[in-house]
């Protein structure tokens, strides 16, 4: 049924280091897939023929200096003009095909992101340890914040504008996706998950993603991002520890002073004071930052919501 209103203008974003042998095959899926879209590679200072590739298979290139994927995602979102954003890597492991659905997926139901969740029956594609990280990762995700993803790793998501113009994109590296997965269930947006194949490189192309370095800086964010976005529960117990060990040090003290009315092990007694003051401290200093935390995302909502939705 035609509404008389114009298409949504889509654009393919793909960030790419040193994918020569996968990015003519990449472009050339997303272009069948999504006609109308315009497919924008950004090279982040490969040494390969990546970007000449590109251009010849009908993107348009351009180029972010800073190294890291959070890097080029953050010069994507700001320079890249659309009502609808298809990311994805260009290594031609994600399923182009599957573009159309999730971008009607978001269309119909006026929905912020849709995550391309991988699934493969290639084992050189999605390799045990990193499907064995992706699952303690994403667990861990939830029981900080609730409620998580499927795939928070996965690379292969489809935006909106407001998701893409409200995201303050802070990370330099590949933890890029667990910061965007973070930023949707803080502000509670409208989100869904959509399996989709998931396949193994083409011959020629490497991985650029260092398992457990990468695993370590993605753990790291997220404990970041929870004592950022949780600072009463991370702070809150912090203290808790720290009253508990206070408390655990101060009991023979108490029962030999009912028993004694001495105290001889002032050393013990100071320090178990010290403890007890400093847990008192760090619970408040958790509902202060609480309040603060509360205040950016009242802020942040309001920067959401000031860019017009799918369908607005």
């Amino acid at each position: 049924m035609d509404t008389g209103r114009p298409a949504p203008r889509i654009a393919v974003v793909l960030p790419c280091y040193n994918e020569e042998a996968a990015i003519a095959a990449t472009v050339a899926s997303f272009r069948a897939a999504l006609p109308a879209a315009t497919v924008y590679v950004y090279d982040n200072n490969s040494t390969d023929r990546t970007a000449a590739v590109a251009r010849a298979a009908g993107a348009e290139v351009r180029v972010e200096r800073m190294q890291g994927k959070g890097h080029v995602v953050r010069r994507m979102f700001a320079d890249v003009e659309a009502d609808i954003y298809v990311m994805a890597d260009g290594d031609e492991t994600y399923e182009a095909a599957a573009a159309p659905a999730l971008v009607q997926r978001l269309i119909d139901d006026r929905l912020d992101m849709v995550v391309g969740a991988r699934r493969s029956e290639v084992e050189a594609a999605y390799r045990r340890g990193h499907r064995l990280g992706n699952a303690v990762l994403t667990g861990m995700l939830a029981r900080l914040f609730g409620r998580s993803f499927g795939d928070i790793l996965s690379g292969y998501r489809v935006f909106s504008r407001r998701f893409v113009k409200s995201f303050p994109v802070l990370s330099a590296g590949f933890e890029i996706e667990t910061e965007i997965s973070v930023h949707a269930l803080e502000l509670r947006m409208p989100v869904a998950e959509v399996m989709t194949a998931y396949g193994a490189r083409p011959e020629g192309s490497e991985s650029k993603l260092a398992t457990y370095r990468d695993g370590w800086r993605i753990l790291t964010t997220i404990l970041t991002l929870f004592r950022i976005e949780r600072p009463v529960l991370f702070f809150g117990g912090i203290g808790a520890l720290l009253a508990a060990l206070a408390v655990l040090l101060a009991i023979p003290l108490v029962l030999t002073y009912m028993q004694t009315g001495l105290v001889p092990r002032v050393p013990t007694a100071i320090l178990s004071t010290g403890l007890s003051i400093v847990a008192v401290l760090t619970f408040f200093c958790g509902i202060i930052l609480d309040t603060v935390v509360r205040g950016r995302r009242e802020v942040r909502r309001l920067a959401y919501l000031a860019v017009p939705g799918i369908g607005n």
